[in-house]
């Protein structure tokens, strides 16, 4: 039977809604995405429910749900939202990278025994990633790092973290070295872990993130002077992710040397157009309040900290900070 006219309108108006309807969700989520990389949390976690709320199915809306709860340590929401990421999407390598990611946070946050209970579901949601996509350089890399770290009794061990480190070299070769210089240093060859963290230097032709993890190394080894060094190259290095600004600074922070270029390190990134997840904004504002603080300067700290907590409202450490320069 033919469709008459008001038919065939309300036809195309139909569909042209659910295109709509499509549309705006997709752009919901690469929205919540740019939000996420420009540390803009609150802005994202309320995008994200929205969208949620319009499609309860949405995979990949979980997904960043959780890695927006993931940059703000509140472990247990973003679980559960990765949780049911992989529940509607299990195929998804990536979701149980995340999933994996998260658990072992919580892990390490936690005592003893809940962190023995977590480390089977890192371990897990590591394999799981690495079996639906075995040239993930990122599961990869993470699964060897958890066998590296974790006792035998729920899993880990030096022998696999070095099958996956073969696997590496024909797909990442920088972190294949990387992987292998994590074991030299469990095995206390600390002239070979040095040789391999140079070597993924070379690896990379000198990008900031291999100049980085040789800077941790010799932080590791309280060689604070060539770590300062280092961490120099890498700043001048090739981003090869403008987030090692960041991680660069925190190192300095962390060793309570040169705070005037941890400053310098922070500032630069916060100026940059090129922002990204790992390194969100707010926690950089925060690091450079905590320099700030360090340096005796209260208000211009205060004023950091509060940048962050306007992108990210629920940062606990922010608000620690705060409460403590204004007393």
């Amino acid at each position: 039977m033919d469709l008459n006219v008001r038919e065939v309108r309300n036809f195309f108006s139909l569909t042209l809604g659910f295109l709509s309807l499509f549309a705006g969700l997709a752009a919901a989520a690469d929205n919540a995405s740019t939000l996420l990389a420009q540390g803009r949390v609150d802005e994202a976690i309320t995008t994200l429910r929205a969208k949620i709320s319009a499609s309860p199915s949405d995979a990949e809306a979980q997904n960043l749900l959780c890695r927006a709860y993931f940059t703000l340590g509140q472990w247990d929401r973003g679980i559960e939202a990765c949780q049911k990421a992989t529940s509607l999407d299990p195929g998804n390598s990536r979701y149980h990278l995340w999933l994996g990611r998260i658990y072992g946070e919580k892990a390490d946050k936690s005592g003893f025994l809940t962190a023995a209970g977590l480390a089977g579901k890192v371990r897990s949601e590591f394999e799981q990633a690495v079996q639906l996509n075995p040239n993930s350089v990122d599961a990869r890399t993470d699964l060897a790092e958890f066998y590296l770290e974790a006792p035998g009794i729920v899993g880990g061990g030096r022998d696999k973290a070095q099958a996956q480190a073969r696997t590496l070299a024909g797909l990442d070769p920088a972190k294949a070295h990387w992987v292998n210089g994590r074991l030299a240093e469990k095995r206390k060859d600390f002239k070979a872990a040095e040789d391999e963290y140079k070597a993924a230097i070379d690896a990379t032709h000198g990008n900031a993130n291999s100049w980085l993890n040789l800077a941790i190394f010799y932080r590791h080894m309280g060689r604070l002077d060539d770590m300062e060094d280092a961490i120099q190259h890498a700043a001048a290095a090739q981003m090869d992710r403008t987030g090692a600004l960041v991680d660069a600074a925190e190192l300095l922070i962390r060793t309570k040397r040169n705070s005037p270029e941890s400053a310098r390190l922070l500032r630069q990134y916060l100026s940059s157009d090129s922002t990204v997840e790992q390194a969100p904004v707010f926690k950089a504002h925060y690091l450079l309040g905590t320099v700030l603080e360090q340096q005796g300067n209260k208000q211009g700290a205060a004023e950091e900290y509060r940048a962050a907590l306007s992108l990210a409202s629920e940062f606990s450490p922010a608000h620690e900070a705060l409460d403590r320069v204004n007393r």
